[in-house]
């Protein structure tokens, strides 16, 4: 059984865009956002020629926390790359070599439906995070929340969790300590594996002065050398005198 979504405007229309290659008997329509786990794009030489290390990037950039992203070898399907492949569905996609391409491809396999709209609001969100980070590495710290801020509003299919974890840090270094901590308890709601939103966390308890907080924070994330020095740091200020 095929799964045809529309097909790219640059591209043959007579090829199929979406393969199942385990079918079963669903509706063509079905793609179950939960079925998706993990999103493999192929890096060999023909898909490589054809674009698709940016589509990597932009499908890392966009994906879902609970959505995996993994460069891979060749999928057999070359001439009508760059491809990839969903898990666990099987479902492999092709001529995904733009970040528009890319992007409405991604808000289809988790989003259950194709929606150009979604992706274009999901690129723009992308680019107002990349703007953001410029502006971050300047210290035009405003700057860096308004964008970051407009971001969030977009509501993109994904990455949003990386949005609010770069406003944590624009806003700590802005003063807002407690905008700091609510930002950074929103990344690690939408991904709770997520460690720069621990530090992030554990940054503004330390400069809202509750370093019991700090010290209580996921204990799988002392790993990390940033955050031991942190911790040691904090340690210190915990055992001196009063």
């Amino acid at each position: 059984m095929e799964a045809v979504f529309p097909p790219p405007t640059t591209s043959n229309k007579s090829h199929s865009i979406f393969i199942t290659s385990n079918p079963t008997p669903r509706r063509r329509s079905s793609f179950i956002t939960s079925e998706i786990q993990e999103i493999r794009v192929c890096t060999n030489r023909s898909c490589r020629r054809q674009g698709s290390m940016q589509t990597l990037e932009t499908i890392t950039a966009l994906a879902p926390p609970t959505v995996a992203v993994k460069s891979c070898g060749c999928l057999n399907r070359c001439g009508n790359g760059p491809n990839l492949v969903a898990l666990p569905t099987g479902t492999l996609v092709g001529h995904c070599g733009t970040m528009s391409r890319a992007a409405e491809v991604l808000v289809a396999l988790c989003g259950g439906a194709w929606d150009s709209a979604a992706a274009d609001k999901s690129l723009e969100a992308l680019a107002l995070r990349n703007k953001a980070e410029i502006e971050l590495s300047n210290n035009n710290l405003s700057q860096a929340e308004l964008f970051l801020t407009q971001a969030i509003e977009l509501r993109p299919i994904g990455g949003i969790h990386i949005t609010f974890k770069d406003r944590s840090i624009a806003r700590l270094a802005l003063g807002n300590h407690s905008g700091a901590l609510e930002d950074a308890a929103q990344a690690l709601e939408l991904n709770p594996l997520y460690p720069e939103a621990y530090i992030c966390q554990g940054d503004a308890f330390l400069a809202m002065s509750q370093f019991d907080s700090a010290l209580h924070i996921d204990p799988s994330i002392r790993r990390s050398k940033s955050f031991k020095a942190r911790m040691a740091n904090l340690e210190k200020l915990t055992a001196a005198p009063t």
